[in-house]
């Protein structure tokens, strides 16, 4: 018997995996504000993967340094809520057409960033009354935010074709409203 299956057919990578090195780097390329999500394929797939990939990235995470002791629910409360304001925004101004792109690059971006903010969040739980770590994680915690809200504002502007500044207004909106409803639905549990 002679074996037809030549030498070329094994140890071959997987084209999936170049396809998700190259979506990983474009994601970066958004968060650096290089791209944009018209360079994302329009792809309800690829925006449920991201989807599961953000809400994996923050489960994995929030169990190694829990921010808070109902996380869990607080990660998907958030999820749906941004998913939803997103939707929702695209629709009101007409732009339904770009609901895919759009929600796929912020879902991107922020699993990209969710690893440092949750960081963040943990080491100013932890070392926010200490005088000397004080200052510098609250700083970090706070360029990270500022970085999170230009690249936001960056792929909502370029889904709208607003300003700049009504971008960041927006963006700004989205986050405290979303963190508004996580308060109400999981009020702060006084020691």
């Amino acid at each position: 018997m002679i074996c037809t299956i030549g030498r070329a057919h094994y140890a071959r990578p997987a084209p999936a995996s170049e396809d998700m090195k190259e979506l990983i780097q474009l994601f970066a390329q958004i968060a650096l504000l290089r791209r944009g999500p018209q360079d994302l394929p329009a792809s309800t797939l690829l925006l449920a993967l991201t989807v599961s990939a953000y809400l994996g990235v923050n489960l994995v995470v929030s169990s190694v340094l829990p921010p808070v002791k109902s996380w869990p629910a607080q990660v998907l409360v958030d999820t749906l809520f941004t998913l939803a304001w997103y939707v929702a925004l695209l629709k009101l101004v007409g732009r339904s057409e770009r609901i895919l792109q759009t929600a796929t690059a912020v879902f991107g971006l922020q699993g990209l960033l969710s690893p440092l903010l949750i960081a963040s969040d943990w080491l100013m739980l932890r070392l926010g009354e200490d005088a000397l770590w004080q200052v510098p994680v609250a700083c970090a915690g706070l360029l990270l935010i500022i970085w999170l809200v230009a690249a936001s504002s960056q792929i909502v502007k370029a889904a709208l074709e607003w300003s700049s500044p009504a971008s960041v207004v927006l963006v700004i909106l989205q986050i405290f409203t979303g963190r508004l409803l996580v308060l109400a639905l999981f009020p702060p549990v006084k020691a």
